[in-house]
């Protein structure tokens, strides 16, 4: 008992940081890292300067949207475009999520959208389902072209119409910000 007593903060230290790891954790988790991302995607400018952009010149990316329909990215070659890789196992992904929900729905026909699913089917329409998410996600089909892939999700992109890899954010951000808006409403004049 005097154990208990002398080292009670540590052991509820501990015990929360176990309960974070567990599936009973991921609401709390998940709130952590949408705190942090709305913190980092406010503080660090998103675009990359022009002089260090890289161009885009292999657009041949076989994806597979959810009704089974195969297409190319080659189709969206002049047209500014948003890449979100994610996973429903992840939680920065699932942090950010809603912010982009809300950019796609506010872009949507002005913007290509490609939500990248790197998980199992099932899983992406149960998740899409429980959260009341109505987003394009597609699956890959063929190798991802070199300057589009990365080691780690969520990993965003926004090209431009030339091809231009306008934005490469790692880690979750806050999507639906005025820094991004104005982002994608340059892109789409120019």
């Amino acid at each position: 008992m005097d154990f208990i007593k002398k080292h009670w903060s540590n052991i509820l230290f501990f015990g929360l940081l176990i309960f974070m790891f567990t599936p009973a954790g991921l609401p709390l988790r998940t709130l952590l890292i949408k705190g942090v991302s709305y913190i980092t995607s406010r503080v660090e400018n998103l675009e990359i300067k022009p002089e260090e952009r890289l161009i885009l010149t292999d657009f041949n990316w076989q994806l597979l949207d959810q009704q089974q329909h195969s297409f190319n990215l080659n189709d969206y070659k002049g047209k500014v475009v948003v890449i979100n890789n994610w996973a429903t196992w992840c939680p920065p992904c699932i942090a950010e999520m809603p912010s982009l929900a809300k950019l796609y729905q506010q872009y949507k026909g002005r913007v290509v959208f490609l939500f990248v699913a790197h998980d199992k089917p099932d899983r992406v329409v149960e998740f899409l389902k429980k959260n009341k998410l109505k987003i394009p996600v597609v699956f890959v089909q063929s190798e991802t072209p070199p300057l589009l892939q990365s080691n780690s999700i969520p990993t965003t992109f926004i090209i431009d119409k030339t091809g231009a890899i306008v934005v490469k954010k790692t880690g979750a951000a806050d999507w639906n910000s005025a820094q991004v808006h104005k982002i994608l409403d340059q892109l789409i004049k120019g």
